[in-house]
């Protein structure tokens, strides 16, 4: 049986959260009332002229330096041609041949190491309107009574990132994602949220026998949109092109849509080639020519890069918990926590972001106190205090004066009473699950409305079981 490989590229779109549209003074902003942020410009009408926005450029400037780009002295805009409902013009304002940010690198660090993902470009576009299809399943243009637009996104300034071949598992695009979003966030030039649409990921996928030197034909996966989508749509795409392949067919080059409900993949259109856009020069704009000041100011901006820090956190706390705490955007709040590391990170990592807390709110200081105090805390209080932590005046000290039951007198009619409710778990526990302990923990808690030390009563139970 052949064994294959996985050969993947993403294709990255960032809306930029500008204080206007990218040609013209709209202002851009999500959620408001369809229809009600356009102009001639954006709608296109005729005798209008496009103005590019300066911030754009220069964000766009700052993440080519972020990605290790090489950021071009001169860099044009081109027309990128096709007709659909959401856009306006017939085209769309785009970069083709020479764009603003070319030839740059992505480190993703991996338990076993780093892997550079190499950047072919990072382009400035306009965004498309978005087309609203009612009566389908899912919004989806099949089956749909009628489809309606919202130019309100048209003209919004985006910027692709297109990544060379190199991902190698659905696993890795993911955390490739995850660790280019957080890096966006921070350069403070987008919210990269998926759900609202402001981070959106397109996939080419393909696949060739280990071994194999060249490429086989690849299929894009398009608009999916969460990271764990993302990645289940990649590998139901690789099985499928795998169980093509070892059946002796021959994969086709198209578009496909991932359905995650059901995990199905189905196609959508041909895959379009660059000349099908017949790309040309916009006229009604100069090139960009960034300025050195410009790039040296984007040097400047950039702190420590997330990649960097998960390797300095990692000394501390272990990968996994460092790449969580970064991808997160929750090691600000660790590094500001005082006290034993892997305890801290534990306890932002997992009790406090199940809160729903902000960690920006959160008094350093004041939660480490707690985290210090957390085993002789009542579960409850240290429950309750946690959820209040991001609260304006929030003082560890209102909690720290309940303490846990430890006393075994006291636990142990309880644990008794457990015990006895639940001779299932019981049994299950002596037949060597040692998982259903966790349950019979829970039990004592509810019954002592979380008061109880959780230690105390786990070894109380292990030696009332053994």
């Amino acid at each position: 049986m052949a064994e294959w490989e996985p050969v993947i590229g993403l294709e990255i779109h960032v809306q930029l959260k500008t204080r206007t549209k990218m040609f013209c003074r709209c202002a851009n902003v999500w959620g408001e009332p369809e229809n009600t942020r356009t102009c001639p410009v954006c709608l296109a009408h005729p005798g209008t002229l496009p103005v590019a926005n300066k911030r754009a450029i220069e964000w766009t400037v700052k993440l080519g330096v972020a990605l290790g780009c090489e950021i071009a002295s001169r860099a044009l805009f081109h027309r990128k041609n096709y007709f659909y409902p959401d856009l306006p013009k017939g085209y769309q304002i785009s970069q083709y041949d020479i764009p603003l940010c070319a030839g740059g690198k992505f480190v993703v660090p991996g338990p076993d190491g780093d892997r550079e993902i190499g950047i072919v470009r990072a382009h400035l576009e306009e965004d498309a309107a978005k087309t609203i299809h009612v009566g389908g399943t899912g919004g989806r243009i099949a089956g749909a009574e009628y489809s309606l637009v919202d130019f309100n996104r048209g003209g919004t300034p985006l910027v692709e990132i297109v990544s060379e071949p190199d991902v190698r598992s659905a696993d890795e695009a993911r955390r490739f994602l995850q660790l280019l979003r957080q890096t966006v966030v921070e350069l403070g030039i987008s919210d990269a949220e998926m759900e609202k649409g402001s981070l959106r990921c397109d996939a080419n996928v393909s696949v060739r026998q280990v071994g194999e030197s060249g490429f086989r034909t690849k299929t894009e996966l398009k608009n999916m949109n969460s990271f764990k989508f993302v990645a289940d749509g990649i590998d139901a795409e690789l099985e499928r092109q795998i169980g093509i392949y070892e059946a002796g067919g021959e994969v086709e080059q198209e578009t496909l849509h991932f359905d995650p409900a059901s995990g199905t993949i189905a196609p959508l259109r041909s895959k379009e080639e660059a000349h099908d856009y017949r790309y040309f020069p916009e006229p009604d704009l100069v090139p960009i020519e960034p300025p050195v000041e410009m790039i040296a100011a984007a040097v400047d901006d950039i702190g420590e890069l997330p990649a960097a820090r998960i390797r300095r956190l990692e000394a501390e706390v272990g990968f996994d918990l460092a790449e969580g705490l970064v991808a997160s955007g929750r090691d600000g709040l660790y590094e500001r926590v005082s006290g034993d590391r892997r305890a801290v990170a534990n306890v932002v990592m997992n009790q406090l972001a199940a809160t729903g807390v902000d960690p920006e709110d959160v008094n350093g200081t004041e939660l480490g106190k707690l985290i210090a105090e957390r085993e002789r805390i009542p579960r409850a209080a240290f429950t309750e205090a946690l959820e209040r932590s991001g609260d304006s005046g929030f003082s560890a000290d209102d909690y720290l004066g309940e303490t846990a039951i430890s006393d075994a007198s006291e636990l142990d009619p309880v644990i008794d009473k457990v015990l006895a409710e639940n001779e299932e778990q019981v049994a299950t526990f002596k037949a060597g699950k040692e998982g259903v302990l966790g349950y019979l923990v829970g039990q004592v808690m509810k019954e002592t409305g979380g008061k109880a030390d959780a230690r105390v009563v786990n070894e109380r139970l292990r030696e009332k079981l053994s």
